[in-house]
């Protein structure tokens, strides 16, 4: 029934469960349910009371809890329960106004909780699995309850997110989540995980946060921006806060650059709103840890040439001297142009060229100034400014001289105030900060600076009028002497601490100044009545600077003056002080606390003016004082001098070493350059050696190209001379077997024409002989006028035949003459020599036309009333004796077909006259050509022998190889007879 009541919504009778109970009845439901809904509704009803019964709910129900994120991954809604769930009771409750005792309460419940949950490590990895689901109802109280153990056991949870793979990029993807509730909250988580790990902060600066913390100040509006942009600054100054590899890794990403447009804030500046004014002061805290003086040298000078570079310090200097400015803004942007200024010069020197925009322009520095020692001012704003003077003089002796030379009488300009006119009003005025702040900032000009210490001897100040000037340095020992009788707003023991920290540091390691110190007869009287007087708790301090003042003098007194020789000092320190009380009075100033604070860091940071006593610089030169000095007043006259002795030594021996050291740099610096000179030498060497073998290379190649030319012409002239030879005219041999075979067939007809013409010779001997009857009958027959017709047309055409064969004589020996020229020349190719050939095949069947004219000629002079050949009259002695007109018209053709033969011949070989013209013209070009190259090859072989002998290799000229070539031949030619 009660269990229907419960259903239908009734209450049951008798007493109500208590909470536990009823916690006790869920977590059974959801250990014990098996429908899901069941199980969500019991983790929803255990959310509702898990900030009214924290503790019930802790102890009884985290387990269960656990294990639905385990079991129950698919449904987000019991899960997004479960971890709600979770962090209610592990997360402390800020918002609710609670006493330090409930607030202890909540605290340790909040931290036993946390223990519980991350005892077992795969809780933390499974709570890093159920931010990868992109379900807004799991994501967004994944991330609230691992920022709330991070918050309650950071170093644990960070060990295990540490070791858990993909852990840190898990919760990196949360950045590029579009829903800004969980990429904000997101931002909240990466700062609690980020805190105190240089490990974590590496992997999430590699995974490049930078860049998206960067754009994610962009686009909210970087310094106008909300809340999410402090978020992300804070996380950045998380990420390279003493973190150099990530300092590194910024630089390098050139994110420096970006930083600039955060400063431009323009000329309107009255609406400076509460989370405007946060954003800047972060950025500007940012800046100042790319540059803080506790980052390595390297790192620091590095970060500062970029903020030069690209115009980060600029834009620092125009807030400087902006209007309109908060004070805390104003005060924090001094402090960060300080330290992106200190030790590097360049930034240096641009900080003194800066001008404020007033009439007439003034200096920032004297502007600055100006507001230090006004004693209106706010304390930090005045701090501000000296550490930005002590920046801007740290190591810059450039910047030293040019403030003490405003104190000089050559440079005094009196319509215009200076810096040092400043300082010595600061220096000397009513207020006890501006006497402390003048005097440490005057001691920073001359820090490490031996020159500007003698030049500010030369300082003289007019009193009143009527009175002489005194020096600077005697100024401040009569305001020190007269203590008590000045009037004074403030400490009067921080004015005397600035001026005794100021004269310590003038006179110190500079003979002269400690001289004229000594000089004023009331300076040590002065100090050792101080010194042995018992003074209350404030006037210590003041005791153990004036032992440190006299241990100076006596530790840098070069014994000029008779009456305070260092031995003088030592006995009046033992008879009116004593030893062992002026050291325990010395040994006061590192025993005051404030001492160690001041020596942590150059800022100067001071919750109030009147703990403003030491300088951080001042600190360094007290510790490396006070052991010498007490060693300088226990030391006996004996061992001062022994000491002196060796100190001369030893000063002989430094400037020998000295000597040696720059004569070793000389030989360094020279033995640099020597062997510079040796490497650009050496380099040019193997260019050169390069050159000379590829060069030589080619030499070789145009010799080989000329020997074979050589040869080549050796051997067509000696072809042309002898006809035995392996080639003749130019032609191989295979061309030469195949002409040799042409001329055994031209042979074999020859011997056949021989045959022949000898029966033609018998046959005109047998027609001599012949009787006279056919001589009268042959000449009846040629009686016949048809017949004396044909014998006349015959005989012109033998006279024209005649005419063309001794026209082909004239072109047979130009082209003879031609062929000789053409053979007189250095070169022939391939092509004439095929050309020759046919020149001399033209010359045989030319000797035959030849003789068988010859042969007509006979027959002519034979018989001078017929000119015919002699074949013709074989057939006319035919028709003498057979008077017979079928053999006259037989004899009539074969004379036509004779005639045409001979035509045919005349054709041929005017075509092959025509075809060896051309052939001709293309062996002169050819050899024009040849002749060209020929040329060139001379002209490049000449330039090669000119480099070759002006890089000293040593060259044989053109007659010498030709003188060689020439033996050689020679030698060939005397074997070759030794053999026959």
């Amino acid at each position: 029934m009660n269990f229907f009541r419960g259903v239908m919504g009734g209450q049951a009778a008798g007493p109500q469960p208590s909470g536990a109970e009823t916690i006790q009845k869920l977590c059974d439901r959801v250990a014990s349910s098996t429908l899901l809904e069941d199980r969500r509704d019991a983790v929803r009803a255990l959310k509702s009371l898990s900030k009214k019964y924290r503790m019930e709910v802790g102890t009884q129900a985290m387990d269960h809890l656990i294990n639905i994120l385990q079991t129950d991954r698919s449904d987000s809604e019991i899960l997004g329960y479960a971890l709600d769930t979770l962090y209610n009771i592990i997360c402390n409750d800020e918002e609710e106004e609670q006493d330090e005792n409930a607030q202890k309460q909540a605290d340790d419940l909040g931290a036993q909780f946390t223990e519980k949950f991350i005892q077992d490590p795969e809780h933390v990895t499974l709570l890093l699995s159920l931010l990868e689901e992109f379900d807004f109802h799991v994501r967004w109280p994944g991330v609230k309850l691992l920022t709330a153990l991070l918050k309650s056991q950071g170093v644990q949870v960070q060990g295990v997110i540490l070791v858990s793979p993909m852990g840190v990029s898990r919760l990196m993807d949360l950045l590029a989540d579009s829903r800004e509730v969980i990429r904000n909250d997101g931002l909240l988580l990466l700062q609690q995980l980020t805190k105190g790990n240089a490990a974590i902060q590496k992997i999430v600066a590699f995974e490049n946060a930078f860049e998206r913390l960067l754009d994610i100040i962009t686009e909210e509006g970087s310094s106008d921006g909300g809340i999410v942009v402090e978020d992300c600054l804070l996380l950045l100054l998380n990420l390279l806060k003493n973190n150099s590899s990530n300092q590194n890794f910024f630089k390098e990403g050139s994110y420096i650059q970006r930083m600039k447009p955060w400063f431009e804030v323009g000329d309107d500046n009255s609406g400076w709103s509460a989370q405007k004014v946060t954003n800047l002061h972060l950025m500007l805290q940012l800046v100042r840890v790319m540059v803080s003086p506790v980052n390595s040298p390297g790192a620091t000078s590095s970060c500062q040439k970029s903020m030069y570079q690209c115009g980060l310090l600029q834009q620092l200097c125009i807030i400087l001297m902006a209007t309109g400015v908060p004070a805390d803004i104003l005060t924090e942007t001094i402090n960060t142009v300080s330290e992106v200024i200190r030790g590097s010069q360049v930034n240096q020197d641009y900080f003194a060229s800066v001008n404020a925009p007033s009439n007439p322009p003034r200096p920032a520095i004297v502007v600055l100034l100006m507001s230090m020692v006004n004693e209106r001012q706010p304390f930090v704003l005045r701090c501000a400014v000296l550490y930005c003077f002590q920046c801007f003089l740290y190591k810059n002796q450039k910047g030293q001289g040019e403030i003490v030379a405003t104190l000089l009488p050559s440079t005094i300009d009196a319509n215009c105030i200076s810096a040092g006119q400043l300082l010595c009003g600061g220096l000397f005025s009513a207020d006890s900060l501006s006497n402390w702040c003048a005097a440490v900032a005057l001691a920073h000009a001359l820090q490490d600076n031996l020159t500007q210490k003698e030049q500010l001897l030369r300082v003289q100040l007019a009193t009143s009028l009527g009175k002489p000037p005194v020096s600077l340095l005697q100024q401040c020992t009569n305001i020190l002497s007269q203590g008590d009788k000045i009037i004074r707003r403030g400490s009067k023991v921080q004015t005397r601490v600035g001026l005794l920290m100021l004269l310590c540091t003038w006179i110190n390691n500079c003979p002269i100044a400690v001289t004229h110190f000594l000089h004023n007869q009331e300076n040590v009287p002065f100090l050792t009545a101080q010194i042995s007087e018992n003074l209350g708790e404030d006037e210590r301090l003041v005791q153990g600077l004036c032992a440190l003042l006299l241990g100076i003098c006596i530790y840098y007194n070069d014994n000029s003056l008779e009456n305070y020789t260092k031995e003088k000092l030592k006995q009046l320190i033992e008879k009116r002080i004593g030893k062992e009380n002026f050291v325990e009075k010395l040994g006061f100033i590192t025993k005051h606390e404030l001492y160690s604070r001041a020596a942590q860091k150059p800022q100067p940071v001071f919750p109030s003016p009147e703990q403003m006593l030491f300088d951080h610089e001042f600190t360094k030169l007290v510790k490396d004082l006070e052991g010498v000095i007490t060693k300088a007043v226990h030391k006996s006259s004996e061992e001062e001098k022994k000491e002196e002795e060796v100190k001369k030594t030893l000063e002989q021996h430094d400037n020998i070493v000295t000597q040696y050291k720059e004569l070793i740099r000389e030989q360094d610096a020279q033995l640099k350059e020597l062997k510079e000179q040796v490497t650009s030498v050496t380099t040019q060497n193997e260019q050169l050696q390069a050159t000379i073998t590829q060069q030589l290379s080619q030499i070789q190649q145009h010799k080989d190209q000329y020997n074979i030319l050589k040869l080549k012409l050796g051997k067509e002239s000696q072809s042309n001379n002898q006809g035995d030879s392996s080639q003749v005219n130019g032609l191989q041999t295979e061309e030469l077997s195949q002409l040799r075979e042409e001329v055994e067939e031209l042979r074999k007809q020859l011997t056949q024409l021989q045959s022949q013409l000898g029966e033609k010779d018998a046959l005109i001997n047998t027609l001599k002989s012949a009787p006279a009857q056919t001589i009268d009958g042959s000449t009846e027959g040629s009686g016949n006028p048809e017949l004396l017709q044909e014998l006349e047309a015959l005989r012109s055409q033998i006279q024209s035949q005649l005419a063309e064969i001794t026209q082909l004589r004239t072109e047979r020996r130009e082209l003879l003459s031609r062929a000789e020229a053409q053979s007189s020349d250095t070169v022939t190719s391939s092509d004439s020599s095929i050309d020759a050939a046919k020149v001399a095949e033209l010359e045989s069947r030319l000797a035959a036309q030849i003789s068988e004219t010859e042969k007509l000629k006979v027959g002519k002079a034979t018989y001078p009333n017929q000119y015919v050949p002699l074949f013709y009259l074989f057939f006319l002695s035919e028709f003498s004796s057979s008077l017979s007109s079928c053999v006259v018209q037989g004899s009539r053709a074969e004379l036509e077909q004779q005639l045409a033969s001979a035509q045919s011949t005349v054709a041929i070989l005017q075509t092959e006259k025509a075809k060896l013209q051309t052939d001709v013209q293309e062996s002169k070009k050819e050899q024009d050509d040849l002749l060209m190259l020929l040329a060139d090859q001379d002209q490049k072989i000449h330039s090669l022998k000119q480099r070759l002998k002006e890089l000293g290799e040593t060259v044989e000229d053109e007659d010498d190889l030709d003188t060689r070539d020439q033996t050689d031949d020679d030698d060939e030619e005397d074997d070759e007879e030794d053999e026959d």
